[in-house]
């Protein structure tokens, strides 16, 4: 994912050097119900074996569809904004607090992990980069130009994308 970023960035660089602002949105982890992450975590949840991946220590860095669809508006209508912006959440959370809000929000336990190694072998090198390495990234930007995330807590986010 790293290198994908650094790809579409250099891409972007022959519009900078012309003048032409240029924001470069780094998106987290988005929360649909409707697809992503998120759609796929429903099932195996519900039905009671939701449980932390591998040491549940790594951080997300996660961000509500709605807060998505706003950052970008912002960016684009706020002309200070250029070069990379965080769009994430201002509250990344562990996989453990993830596991732990999304089990009480659906009212199930969350008591089945997902050792490391047999993330690996259901997904691949995917649950390397997206379930088990960490990352806790801020939107320092986002907020010091005066956006208001609509959903800034994961409780709050979930509720809200699954309509509960």
């Amino acid at each position: 994912m790293a290198d994908v970023c650094r790809e579409w960035e250099a891409a972007c660089e022959p519009a900078r050097r012309a003048g032409i602002r240029v924001v470069n949105l780094r998106i987290g982890v988005v929360l649909s119900a409707r697809g992503g992450a998120l759609s796929k975590m429903l099932f195996p949840f519900r039905m009671g074996g939701g449980g932390i991946v591998g040491s549940g220590k790594q951080y997300w860095s996660w961000v509500a569809l709605d807060d998505v669809v706003g950052a970008i508006h912002h960016c684009l209508t706020h002309e200070e904004l250029s070069g990379p912006i965080n769009a994430t959440s201002p509250e990344p959370a562990t996989n453990a607090e993830f596991t732990k809000a999304l089990g009480v929000v659906l009212h199930r336990p969350t008591i089945v992990p997902m050792p490391a190694f047999a993330a690996r072998l259901a997904l691949g090198e995917m649950a390397s980069e997206l379930l088990l390495s960490s990352t806790r990234v801020i939107p320092r930007q986002l907020q010091d130009s005066g956006f208001q995330f609509r959903c800034p807590t994961l409780e709050g986010a979930l509720r809200h994308e699954l309509g509960m």
